[in-house]
C-alpha cells in the first residue's frame, strides 16, 4: 500500500493528501488551486515555481518537476491572477429573434440568452435581454485549463496522455460558475436563461464537448467536427433552463475555429466593400482576408511569445506586467499595470521594448544585440548600461532587481528576441502568402481590423515597427475589441444570424500555410527586422 501525504499551501492555507510521488502541481490541482502551467508541466517553462518552506529538502523548486516526498509545507508564491479581460467589443444591430419558444414565454415571464467566448487565456460570458437583447450583465475568469498548459497544443496532449475528462469538467464548470455570477449580479434565476451560444478555437471547441482532439496534433490537422451544433443544456453540461438549448458555432479548421466565425459575423465580413485584413493574435494567430468577393482564412502557431509564455520574464497582462514602453525627454518611461512594483513582461510591452531596442539601434536587422560601444543615438549611449549579462547570456535590463517586484531582474534576453521572431515572422509570412492568393499586394490592403485583447491593447505603429503587420499599413489599423465574443451574442440574439455564420464558415477558403511552398522561403525572409536596416 504506498505512502499518503500531506501538503499545506500558502498563502491560501489548502490542505490535501496525495500519494507518496505524485508532482507539487498535481497536489496543487488537486486541492483547487488553478496554477499556472503554461508548458503543461514539461519542465520548459520555469513559470510553477514554489517554495518548499517544511519537508526533506526545501529551497525553490518546479512544483512540475518536484514529487511530494514527505508532509509538505509549500509557499506558492501567489501571483496576482487578476488580469486585464476584453470584453467590449464593435458591434452592429440585429432584429432580435433568438428561435426558440417556450410555452410561457408570452406570458410576461423575463427570459435572458447568454453569450459565450472560451478563449484559450479568458472565458467571457454576456448576459442578454431575450425581448430588446441589450445586454445585462458580463462576467469573465481565467480558463482554468491553463494549469493544463498555456497553449493548445499542450492541453491537446494532456488530453491524449491523460483523457479529456478532467479538462470538460473544468470548463464546464467554470461557465457554470459565469452563469451563476451573471445571474446573481442581475437578480434573476439560472432557468431564465433559454438560450446560450458558444464561441472559440478548435481545440477549446472540441475539449468543452469531450471530442478528442487527436486530429488537431496529427496531419492532416482537420477538426473532428467543424459544422454548427445545436444541443440540449444537459448534453452541454450546463445549468440553465433545462428546455432550452445551446448553439455551438461551426469550425473552419483544425486552427481556425468558432471564435475566428465570430470574428467574421462580428463585421459581416463576406459584405465588407473594402479589402480588409482580420488579425486575431492570441495564443494562437488566426487571419482572414478578403472582401465580399472572395474570404481567405489561415492560421500561424505565434501566440506563445505574446501570452508570455515563452519569454524569460514573461507573464499575462496582470498586475505587475510591463505594458508599454515610450520615451519622453530623451529618457525611458515604462509603463506597469495597476502601476504595481514591476515583476515581469506582458505581449503589449514586449511589442514596444522590441521597437524601442529597433528603433534606437540596440538590435540589428537579424535580432542580434549590438555592443554598447556601436551605439551612436544619444539616448541609447545614455542607456547603455541596461546592455548587460544575465546568466552569462546578452539581456536588455528594464529593472534591476532592487526595483521589482519579487527580487528579480525585469529583462528582455536575446532568446526572447528570436521567440519574437519566429512570431511575427510567421504571422508576417501568412499575410504575404494570403495576398498572393488574392492576387493583391499588401499595400492595397484598405484596412486592418485587430481583434482580440492583445490586438486591443498592444500599439499599432509599434506592431508595424517590429514587422508584424507590413508597416504601409500602419494608418489603417482599427481595433474591434472582443469581436468573437460580439459574434456570439449576434448569433444567440438572432436565428438568422447563427445561419448566416454557419454559410459564412463553409464559404471561407482555408490556406494551410505548412503545405505552401513558397512559404518556408517567406517566413525566413520575414525573420528580419527590416525597419532596422532603415533606421
Amino acid at each position: 500500500m504506498s505512502k499518503t501525504f500531506t501538503v499545506t499551501f500558502l498563502p491560501q492555507k489548502k490542505k490535501t493528501e496525495v500519494p507518496e510521488g505524485t508532482t507539487i502541481l498535481a497536489a496543487e490541482q488537486m486541492a483547487g488551486l488553478e496554477p499556472d502551467a503554461p508548458c503543461g508541466g514539461n519542465g520548459k517553462c520555469g513559470k510553477c515555481r514554489v517554495e518548499i518552506l517544511e519537508g526533506k529538502k526545501t529551497g525553490v523548486v518546479l512544483a512540475c518537476q518536484t514529487p511530494v516526498d514527505s508532509d509538505m509545507k509549500v509557499d506558492t508564491m501567489l501571483q496576482e491572477k487578476v488580469q486585464r479581460i476584453l470584453a467590449e467589443g464593435k458591434t452592429r444591430s440585429v432584429p432580435v429573434d433568438p428561435g426558440i419558444a417556450l410555452t410561457d414565454r408570452d406570458s410576461g415571464r423575463p427570459y435572458y440568452l447568454m453569450a459565450f467566448d472560451i478563449g484559450t487565456t479568458t472565458v467571457v460570458g454576456y448576459l442578454l435581454d431575450g425581448k430588446d437583447g441589450h445586454e445585462a450583465g458580463v462576467a469573465s475568469m481565467m480558463n482554468p485549463q491553463h494549469q493544463f498548459g498555456a497553449d493548445v497544443i499542450s492541453r491537446a496532449n494532456y488530453v491524449l496522455e491523460n483523457g479529456g475528462g478532467q479538462m470538460r469538467k473544468v470548463i464546464v464548470d467554470a461557465l457554470n460558475q459565469l452563469i451563476g455570477k451573471a445571474c446573481a449580479d442581475a437578480g434573476i434565476l439560472r432557468e431564465d436563461i433559454i438560450q446560450i451560444s458558444i464561441v472559440g478555437n478548435t481545440c477549446m471547441h472540441h475539449l468543452f464537448l469531450g471530442i478528442s482532439p487527436d486530429s488537431l496534433v496529427h496531419a492532416p490537422y482537420v477538426p473532428a467536427v467543424k459544422e454548427g451544433m445545436i444541443i440540449t443544456p444537459e448534453k452541454a453540461g450546463l445549468k440553465m433552463n433545462p428546455a432550452g438549448r445551446v448553439l455551438i458555432l461551426p469550425n473552419i479548421a483544425g486552427f481556425v475555429g468558432a471564435d475566428t466565425v465570430g470574428c467574421m459575423l462580428c463585421v459581416a465580413f463576406d459584405q465588407l466593400d473594402k479589402m480588409t485584413l482580420m488579425l486575431d493574435i492570441g495564443t494562437n494567430g488566426e487571419l482572414v482576408m478578403g472582401n465580399k468577393k472572395k474570404m481567405v482564412t489561415t492560421s500561424t502557431a505565434a501566440g506563445p511569445a505574446f501570452e508570455g509564455a515563452k519569454i524569460e520574464c514573461g507573464m499575462r497582462g496582470s498586475r505587475g506586467a510591463v505594458s508599454h514602453l515610450k520615451t519622453e525627454d530623451g529618457k525611458i518611461v515604462l509603463e506597469v499595470v495597476d502601476h504595481a512594483k514591476p515583476i515581469g513582461i506582458c505581449g503589449s510591452g514586449l511589442i514596444d521594448i522590441l521597437a524601442f531596442l529597433i528603433r534606437y539601434g540596440f538590435v540589428d536587422s537579424y535580432g542580434g544585440f549590438c555592443d554598447a560601444d556601436e551605439l551612436e543615438d544619444p539616448l541609447a549611449k545614455a542607456e547603455s548600461w541596461r546592455l548587460q549579462e544575465i546568466d552569462g547570456k546578452p539581456a536588455f535590463v528594464l529593472f534591476p532587481a532592487e526595483k521589482t517586484g519579487n527580487g528579480a531582474p525585469v529583462y528582455i534576453s536575446q532568446k526572447d528576441i528570436r521567440e519574437v521572431q519566429l512570431a511575427k515572422g510567421a504571422i508576417a509570412a501568412g499575410i504575404q502568402i494570403m495576398t498572393e492568393k488574392l492576387g493583391i499586394r499588401p499595400e492595397d490592403i484598405q484596412q486592418v481590423f485587430l481583434a482580440g485583447a492583445f490586438g486591443n491593447y498592444m500599439d499599432a505603429g509599434n506592431a508595424c515597427e517590429i514587422g508584424l503587420i507590413p508597416y504601409e499599413l500602419r494608418d489603417r489599423i482599427i481595433p474591434i475589441g472582443n469581436a468573437a465574443g460580439e459574434g456570439a451574442k449576434l448569433a444567440c440574439i438572432n436565428q438568422g444570424e447563427y445561419r448566416y455564420a454557419c454559410r459564412m464558415a463553409e464559404e471561407a477558403e482555408f490556406i494551410e500555410l505548412a503545405t505552401e511552398s513558397e512559404f518556408q522561403d517567406v517566413f525566413v525572409d520575414k525573420l528580419e527586422f527590416s525597419r532596422a536596416v532603415e533606421h
